[in-house]
C-alpha cells in the first residue's frame, strides 16, 4: 500500500473490472430488445430483432452489397474531408499568421459559420446538378470551418513568451513559424480534425439523400421504401462504426504526433 492508501498493483485489475462493467448496460439492452421482438412486443415494422439485424449484416457482406456501397460512401466523405482539411488549414494559416490575412479571411469564414451547411444543399443542386459534386461540396462546406476555427485559434494562442525566446535566439520569422507556432498549434488542429471527421460522416447521411444511386444513404432510402428496418439498423451501425474508427485514427495520430506533451506521457 502506498502512503495514500492505494494499492498501485491493484489499479490495472480495477480498471479492467470497470472497463468490463461498461458492457453490461448495452448487453442488457440488446437482450431486452431481442426478447421484445421474439414475444411480439416490438413489431418488425417498427424495429427488427438484433438476431435479424446480425443475419442481414452478414448476408449483405457476403453478397458484396455492403462493401460496394461502403466504398462509395467512404470515397465521398474522404474527398470532402480532405478538401476541407486542405482549404481550412490554408485559410487558418493565412488568417493566423497575418493581420491582413485575418482582416480578409476571418469575416468571410464567420459569415460562412452563420449559414447552416444543410441550407446550402438546394443551392448546390442548382449549381452542380444531382451528381457527385454537390454531395462532396456539402461535406466540404460542412467541415471546413471546424478545421479553420480550431487551427486559427490555436495559432493565435501560442505563448508569446516562446516567440520572444525564439527572437532572442535569433530565429527568423519563418523559423519561428516552423519551430514554435506550428508545433504549438497542433493540439488545436487535432481537435478540429476530430470534429471535422465526425461532421463529415453526419453530413454524408444528408448528402446521400440527394438522388444517390449508391452508398450507405442509398441503402437506407431503399430500405425505407420497402419497410426493411433490419437494413436501416445495419446502415446506422455502419455509420457508428465509421465514426468511432475515424475518431480512433485521429486520436492515434494525435498521440504519436504530440508525444512530447507531458499529458501524453505514460507514468
Amino acid at each position: 500500500m502506498s502512503a495514500v492508501g492505494i494499492d498501485r498493483k491493484a489499479l490495472p485489475y480495477r480498471r479492467l473490472r470497470l472497463g468490463s462493467g461498461r458492457w453490461i448496460s448495452p448487453v442488457v439492452l440488446l437482450l431486452l430488445w431481442e426478447l421484445g421482438s421474439r414475444t411480439g412486443f416490438i413489431s418488425p415494422r417498427v424495429l427488427a430483432a438484433p438476431s435479424t439485424v446480425a443475419g442481414t449484416f452478414w448476408a449483405m457482406i457476403v453478397s458484396g452489397e455492403l462493401p460496394a456501397n461502403l466504398a462509395v460512401s467512404l470515397t465521398r466523405s474522404g474527398i470532402g474531408l480532405s478538401l476541407g482539411l486542405l482549404f481550412g488549414g490554408l485559410l487558418a494559416l493565412i488568417a493566423g499568421l497575418s493581420k491582413i490575412g485575418e482582416v480578409v479571411v476571418d469575416p468571410l469564414m464567420q459569415i460562412k459559420r452563420m449559414i447552416p451547411s444543410l441550407a446550402l444543399a438546394p443551392l448546390l443542386i442548382v449549381w452542380f446538378g444531382i451528381g457527385e459534386t454537390p454531395k462532396i461540396a456539402l461535406i466540404f462546406l460542412g467541415v471546413i470551418f471546424a478545421i479553420y476555427l480550431n487551427l486559427y485559434s490555436a495559432i493565435r494562442n501560442v505563448d508569446v513568451k516562446l516567440l520572444e525566446a525564439g527572437r532572442t535566439f535569433g530565429l527568423s520569422w519563418w523559423e519561428q513559424v516552423v519551430h514554435i507556432v506550428l508545433p504549438g498549434a497542433m493540439p488545436g488542429f487535432f481537435v478540429g480534425l476530430r470534429l471535422a471527421s465526425g461532421g463529415a460522416l453526419m453530413l454524408l447521411v444528408v448528402a446521400e439523400q440527394i438522388n444517390s444511386q449508391a452508398g450507405i444513404g442509398h441503402l437506407i432510402n431503399d430500405a425505407r421504401d420497402f419497410m426493411r428496418t433490419d437494413i436501416i439498423v445495419v446502415c446506422l451501425l455502419v455509420y457508428t462504426i465509421l465514426g468511432l474508427t475515424a475518431d480512433c485514427i485521429v486520436r492515434s495520430l494525435e498521440a504519436r504526433t504530440l508525444a512530447w506533451r507531458p499529458a501524453l506521457i505514460k507514468s
